[in-house]
């Protein structure tokens, strides 16, 4: 590239990203007018995208620069991670404002470059423009499955399964919109969400995954994404649901598990198996990925999603997942 404000920027960005340990074989590397890989023989492409807009997803007020790269690149990635994908690369497009400086572009940089490394995933090109307002991060994921998963294929006998635990970075937001400072725990949750990648992947080929859907939104409107797609309805037992430790001490129980529930901000897994499958299997995947994994209701017949109180009877939940054009937060 020549030499220019706007290049400039550019090498500043994709210098800070720095190698990420990617073993993806590039025809034409980055910096061209496209890129070009091959696919690993046998798979297919799985393609995902994710936006990251300033006062909607992130405020400037609560993150450092590099928070936001790799927030915006983990969001991505776990949409791949969904499917059952192995992450080959992203493409990233920064709009960002005049004012700001090259050295925030590093920053970002930075935190794109943390997160790629831990997915062993490359930074294979992107686009830069001006925004006249907030900033905006564009990310496409690319990854390769054999057999990627999909929302639809969950089955009447099932069984529900999630990884890890819900509600501390939902917290974090909570704390910070109340001009209060997140317990730590919650905010590196919000700061550092885990793409489970390699969980995903580990899950498909050892449990037979029949649906999976990354949980981002909120567990009670992706669990419902769940249930449309594939034409059953899900029982969740409300009592099972894992909720993060800090949450854990909440005096209000129903409070801890709306946040929970409709907080969203949590990059876990929602997933369905065979009846049986999960349950001799469920340790070894803990000490394997030192995540829990916790078996939280069944497929059946039906439509929609019916939550499960302590006796089993329906109960009603005050949550809802993330809307773009509902009620913001």
């Amino acid at each position: 590239m020549r030499q220019g404000a706007e290049f400039d920027r550019i090498r500043a960005f994709a210098g800070a990203v720095g190698a990420t340990g990617s073993d993806i074989q590039t025809v034409v590397p980055p910096g061209d007018d496209a890129v070009a890989f091959r696919l690993p023989e046998g798979t297919s492409v799985v393609l995902g995208t994710d936006v990251s807009v300033e006062d909607v997803h992130f405020r400037r007020a609560w993150l450092r620069w590099e928070a936001v790269g790799y927030r915006s690149t983990a969001a991505a990635l776990s949409d791949l991670a969904a499917m059952g994908a192995e992450a080959l690369g992203v493409l990233d497009t920064l709009a960002l404002p005049p004012e700001l400086e090259t050295s925030v572009y590093e920053s970002i940089g930075s935190g794109v470059g943390e997160c790629l490394r831990a997915a062993e995933a490359a930074l294979l090109g992107g686009d830069l423009a001006q925004s006249p307002g907030p900033v905006m991060i564009d990310v496409v994921a690319i990854g390769s499955a054999e057999r990627p998963v999909s929302r639809g294929g969950a089955r009447p006998g099932d069984e529900l399964w999630l990884t890890g635990s819900l509600g501390a970075a939902a917290t974090a937001v909570a704390d910070w919109q109340a001009a209060l400072e997140p317990d730590p725990r919650s905010r590196r949750a919000f700061e550092r969400p885990a793409a489970r990648l390699q969980e995903a992947r580990w899950l498909v080929a050892e449990l037979g995954v029949t649906a999976m859907i990354d949980i981002s939104d909120g567990l009670a409107g992706d669990a419902a994404h769940v249930a449309a797609a594939s034409g059953v309805a899900l029982d969740i037992d409300t009592t099972a649901i894992p909720l993060a430790e800090l949450l854990t001490h909440y005096a209000n129980r129903d409070l801890a598990l709306n946040r929970a529930l409709g907080g969203g901000e949590d990059y876990e897994l929602l997933l369905s198996v065979p009846a049986g499958k999960g349950d001799d299997r469920a340790r070894e995947f803990e000490n394997r990925f030192g995540v829990p994994i916790t078996r939280i209701g069944q497929v059946r017949e039906g439509e929609g999603v019916r939550w499960l109180g302590e006796d089993g009877s329906p109960k009603q939940i005050d949550a809802d997942g993330f809307d773009h054009f509902g009620p913001r937060r």
